[in-house]
């Protein structure tokens, strides 16, 4: 076993973004997922975060703690007068240390390509996931500004013409060609990478859609020319090569609007772009939904309409958790209530209806899978392995939470992470 003080040789830690537990089989199926399986180390049921969204789980992996503790509560920021609030960009809103600050501070030089929440993170070589969100800002702009200019710069002038918008798979492979490029040319000895076509496709097309199958198809292709290229360079017997993912998702067919009904009750009063005034709020979290209320004194009020809701025939509503139980479970301790969906349903934050079917010809922006929800609905969970010689091959976990990764990729990394929540999963390493 090692202890704290050992440095690994070199890691690479890919995010299949969406990606879970019932995902492993069809996987295994294909040829390089296949070899990496076969000598990986896995624990195949791991539970996100609450809400089990992008954003904050992703902070949770690099820091080992729940979102009410890294303040990444949400994929956006608590924005309510903007028809559009900006995300959780910028690694300032994090309020725990990261595995990639501790091991700069050892000395080890790091990469990072779209990871979330590490805009202008003291990273090496940093291609943030950040993007313009107003009309005075322009992507290049935006993305000079949270990343490494000069890398940022060389990455768009040889691979930029491969992009178009976030839409997939244009988006991976850009990433991809930067992340073998930048492997080849900087040897990082820390490399974190955030892949999104699953995601995509399933919050298109459905979970088990014929596209998310060409989806895995793809990063099978991309999990094979980085094989390739580790091969080339030596690298395969001294690299530790992580895959993990961030939450799952279910699928969705209908959506509901809680500001509406709030609105209704006189609660919070509608602005040009936003909201202009409100006592109480909702704040979706896709499969979840966060309920704000300014005074204390009116949360019996509000509970007393909630409850009333969830029990109407066909409510949405599957669960209600008062603050004391959210904050117990990692959620955002500001929120007074937080809402969890039935199956099939998901929320929004807008006003002008109670809910609606999804129609992607009415509105492209409509999901037919979705997250958010609470990590222990049944096969919700996603998965974490790791291959190399950190990893013990054919080693099994059957469960861990989302919050042991950051604690065990530290542990490899011969690094601490100061505070973490999660345990290292010492059952996976050598």
């Amino acid at each position: 076993m090692k202890n704290n003080t050992m440095k690994a040789r070199r890691m690479i830690i890919i995010s299949l973004d969406a990606v879970g537990e019932r995902d492993l089989d069809f996987m295994k199926e294909m040829p390089n997922f296949r070899r990496f399986f076969e000598r990986a180390a896995l624990c195949p049921h791991v539970e996100s975060v609450y809400p089990s969204l992008t954003y904050p789980a992703h902070a949770a992996i690099v820091t080992g703690c729940a979102p009410k503790t890294t303040g990444i509560v949400n994929n956006l920021r608590f924005q309510p007068w903007r028809k559009k609030p900006d995300w959780f960009w910028q690694r300032r809103f994090i309020k725990r240390t990261t595995i990639y600050d501790e091991a700069a501070k050892k000395g080890m030089k790091t990469a990072a390509f779209l990871w979330p929440v590490t805009g202008r993170a003291k990273i090496t070589w940093n291609l943030p996931e950040v993007w313009a969100n107003h009309f005075w800002e322009n992507q290049v702009t935006v993305s000079f500004a949270n990343g490494t200019p000069s890398f940022q710069l060389d990455l768009y002038r040889r691979f930029g013409k491969m992009l178009d918008g976030v839409r997939q798979p244009n988006l991976d492979n850009f990433v991809q060609s930067c992340l073998l490029y930048s492997i080849k040319k900087y040897h990082p000895d820390l490399t974190l990478v955030h892949w999104t076509d699953v995601d995509t496709n399933r919050h298109d097309y459905g979970v088990n859609s014929p596209e998310v199958l060409e989806a895995f198809r793809r990063h099978d292709s991309r999990l094979g020319e980085l094989f390739q290229l580790l091969h080339e360079m030596g690298w395969e017997e001294d690299t530790d090569l992580v895959l993990l993912g961030d939450h799952y998702q279910k699928d969705t067919n209908r959506i509901v609007y809680p500001n509406y009904y709030l609105k209704k009750l006189g609660w919070l009063e509608p602005g040009k772009t936003g909201v202009r005034h409100w006592q109480v709020l909702g704040r979706e979290s896709g499969g979840s939904c966060n309920i704000y209320v300014k005074d204390e004194a009116r949360i019996p009020e509000v509970r007393r309409f909630l409850e009333s809701w969830k029990e109407r025939p066909g409510s949405p509503i599957e669960e209600i958790f008062d603050q004391e139980e959210a904050a117990a479970m990692g959620a955002d301790p500001e929120a007074a209530f937080v809402l969890e969906a039935k199956d099939g349903w998901y929320f929004q934050d807008g006003m002008e209806f109670a809910c609606e079917t999804v129609n992607q010809e009415k509105n492209p922006a409509h999901h037919l899978g979705n997250h958010g929800f609470h990590p222990k609905r049944e096969g919700y969970q996603t998965f974490f392995a790791g291959a190399g010689p950190d990893f013990l091959p054919g080693a099994r976990r059957e469960t861990m939470n989302l919050i042991d990764e950051g604690p065990t990729l530290a542990r490899i990394l011969g690094v601490e992470l100061t505070g973490a929540e999660g345990r290292a999963a010492l059952e996976l390493l050598v």
